[in-house]
């Protein structure tokens, strides 16, 4: 009996691999960049950065028609918040999921972590979340995704028309969290993002709310996005609305500048937390060259109306590689 057992159990191994070579491909894609940044009023002064990634991804058409990949990340700066123990526990490995996806069916993404909501996937500034470049800003609040989420992705509807819902269970104590998102890209030229977001624990609720457009017209690229953060009832916590605006210029195919603002509004805050930034690269032959200047005013939202504690001035200098 233990014989006819293994004879099966190889005979399913055999017929596995060869279904996974005939159907499935793997590949691998990366990222790598070295920068240099100096911020005034810090005890870090000038500083030298250095980002790597490498992405898995395999991919493959089953039987009934449906395309299955995976995809997974391994990168060195992963959990870079997190405590040192829990850094050591994780890297080098980052985001992960499995995407099902046919025509009739749409595409469900399962992030084991990593992943975004329907809500989060849309919700960075238009000006690219300068809030989140070293000044020490509040960070805004989004519908969780955590670990284990689901995100829908329905059938095409019509043209330039895009329907996405988002899950997350949470976990014990943890957050659970449904979103759903609205897309348009049906006129040349214009891009159109409306979502909502639910996060709920136990005796508290957030409502997260994003509108998003950017208009292309020639070698201009215009950019305005709002998100607004509110919880259930005022007792709960601090309302957050920030709101942000770029505009792009596209030199040549090499050479493009922007420049954007955004404006962090809190809830019982005396001063807004404000940042600028204006942005050069060069782009040729996979290498991009950038140079950054940012301005951040009110940071921490607490200060008096003349006081400058929380002024923030950083510049910064990157080369960055795709491989």
């Amino acid at each position: 009996m233990n014989n006819f057992k293994k004879i099966g159990l190889t005979a399913l191994a055999g017929s596995l691999v060869v279904t996974s070579a005939v159907a499935g491909e793997m590949s691998v894609s990366g990222g790598a960049s070295i920068g240099l940044k100096n911020t005034t009023k810090t005890a870090s002064g000038k500083s030298w950065t250095m980002g790597n990634q490498l992405t898995f991804t395999g991919s493959g058409e089953l039987d009934n028609g449906m395309n299955v990949s995976l995809s997974f990340v391994i990168d060195q700066n992963d959990d870079s918040t997190l405590g040192t123990g829990a850094q050591l526990d994780n890297a080098p490995f980052d985001s992960h999921s499995v995407t099902v996806s046919s025509d009739s069916l749409g595409t469900l993404v399962f992030s084991g972590e990593g992943g975004s909501s329907a809500q989060s996937a849309i919700d960075t500034t238009a000006a690219g979340d300068l809030w989140d470049n070293g000044s020490g800003f509040t960070k805004p609040r989004a519908s969780e995704a955590g670990n284990n989420s689901m995100l829908y992705t329905l059938p095409a509807l019509m043209d330039g028309l895009t329907v996405k819902a988002g899950y997350s269970p949470g976990g014990t104590g943890g957050p659970s969290a449904t979103s759903w998102s609205v897309g348009y890209t049906g006129v040349e030229g214009l891009t159109v993002d409306y979502a909502q977001g639910q996060t709920e624990t136990i005796g508290s609720e957030q409502d997260h709310t994003t509108m998003k457009a950017s208009y292309a017209y020639g070698s201009f690229t215009v950019g305005f996005s709002n998100t607004e953060n509110a919880y259930g009832t005022d007792a709960d916590g601090t309302d957050q609305d920030i709101t942000s605006w770029q505009v792009a210029y596209t030199v040549s195919d090499e050479i493009s500048v922007s420049y954007g603002q955004e404006t962090l509004e809190q809830e019982d805050k005396t001063v807004d937390e404000e940042a600028e930034a204006i942005n050069v690269s060069y782009t040729t032959g996979g290498v991009t060259l950038s140079a950054t200047s940012y301005e951040f005013t009110g940071r921490g939202s607490s200060n008096t109306e003349t006081s400058t504690t929380g002024d923030t001035e950083r510049w910064a200098l990157s080369a960055t590689f795709a491989f």
